[in-house]
């Protein structure tokens, strides 16, 4: 269901769909994404208040590619779940693999019913390590942020994936813009932080622009992009399985896609010091 260490680690953000690309430009990207070999396809109920799944539905039936995974994700409260939605917008019997989209105290309720939804894999997103060891072994993703300025796979939570062969999957690269140094004069107009004002508390604060200043006091030194160095530091990251890269253009896939052959390992290390 995962794709291994070894194999393709991108994976295509359907976030965008429907909210900050229309479907036309959706189906340009997910072409794209099919073309260079993108297999991990990943969209929510929440992203375009069910925008996103239609769209990315609407490409399913059209293209019928094969060998791909999809990737949803539902909010809570869990004591009373209902995927019909999801399924009837991706136009799909079943799930392949479905998250508990962020904790909430309702998950513990969520157990007997996870077992009768037509889904073949369960994860859950936005986790801590102990909120993931309190889960138990039927959730066998989890799906967090993580980047240079906000990181939410600790060196903890890794090695306890690692040791339970849980895989893991992380979304924003770029911190939604916030690492290309975009927003430094302010929130950038039509923006996700723009669009979603209260994403802002995620990334402004003290400790996000320490770690934008290395970074680009990093890409003067070097003479690399911020993105690209950006990018390159996710994709590099050990234990991880799969990054989700979004955006509204082939061009924002392509650079993730060069950033996966950085090889200087000593200016990654620099920026995760």
């Amino acid at each position: 269901m995962m794709a291994s260490h070894s194999s393709n680690r991108i994976g295509l953000g359907c976030v965008t769909f429907g909210r900050e690309i229309d479907e036309a430009a959706s189906f340009t990207l997910l072409d794209h994404a099919l073309a260079r070999g993108v297999t991990h396809f990943d969209t929510a109920a929440a992203y375009g208040g069910g925008a996103s799944e239609t769209i990315l539905g609407k490409w399913l039936a059209s293209r019928k590619p094969q060998g791909i995974t999809v990737a949803t994700k539902i909010l809570p409260p869990y004591d009373r779940i209902d995927i019909m939605p999801s399924l009837k917008r991706l136009g799909v019997d079943q799930l392949d693999l479905l998250y508990l989209h962020q904790w909430h105290e309702t998950v513990p309720q969520a157990a007997a019913a996870l077992d009768k939804l037509p889904v073949k894999q369960f994860g859950v997103s936005n986790v801590t390590l102990d909120q993931l060891r309190a889960l138990g072994p039927r959730f066998r993703v989890i799906q967090n942020n993580h980047n240079l300025a906000v990181r939410d796979v600790t060196d903890a939570l890794r090695d306890y994936c690692v040791a339970n062969d849980i895989a893991i999957v992380t979304y924003s690269p770029l911190g939604a813009g916030f690492l290309t140094g975009k927003h430094r004069g302010g929130v950038a107009k039509g923006s996700r932080f723009d669009i979603i004002p209260g994403h802002q508390n995620v990334y402004f604060h003290d400790a996000a622009y320490q770690r934008l200043a290395r970074l680009e006091a990093a890409a003067q030194r070097t003479g690399h992009s911020q993105a690209h160095l950006a990018l390159a530091w996710a994709l590099h990251q050990p234990g991880i399985d799969i990054v989700l890269i979004g955006g509204r253009t082939p061009a924002h896939l392509d650079q993730a896609f060069a950033a996966l052959e950085f090889s200087d390992t000593a200016i990654l290390d620099d920026l995760t010091a």
